[in-house]
């Protein structure tokens, strides 16, 4: 039902998000990130701002690798479509960084996210019609 190009797509995009994560905690993102520090701002103090988005990250990580293994492949195609929103979003590195005329911590890494979610994109939207096709 998956087809191995979106698989291999999907385990090229794991170490990706893993650089990522760590590149935006090593360079301060937990800082600059409104976003962030919206969705995080209940949790207190700065030390629990770095500790929350470590774990964020480790999270993520795990549940891409967990999922992978595990998950009928219907659930997977779900999850895989989940997972091209957040290569979606990823651009606000870029656009960020664009805005302000500097370094945005992530940017290095979510450059790669825009040509990695192209590949992505086009070969997830071939599985979900061979889905529909088959259903």
């Amino acid at each position: 039902m998956i087809s191995k190009r979106l698989q291999n797509l999907f385990l090229i995009s794991i170490p990706l998000f893993i650089a990522h994560g760590l590149e935006e905690y090593f360079t301060g993102f937990y800082n600059t990130d409104s976003i962030f520090y919206f969705v995080f701002q209940p949790f207190g103090s700065m030390s629990v701002f770095q500790a929350t988005f470590l774990l964020f990250q480790i999270m993520i990580w795990i549940l891409l690798i967990v999922s992978y293994l595990i998950l009928s492949r219907r659930m997977l195609l779900k999850l895989l479509t989940f997972l091209g929103l957040i290569f979606v979003f990823e651009l606000s590195h870029l656009i960020k960084a664009l805005i302000s005329w500097n370094y945005y911590p992530g940017l290095i890494t979510g450059l790669l996210f825009p040509i990695i979610g192209f590949f992505y994109w086009k070969e997830l939207i071939k599985n979900w019609i061979s889905h529909v096709k088959k259903n």
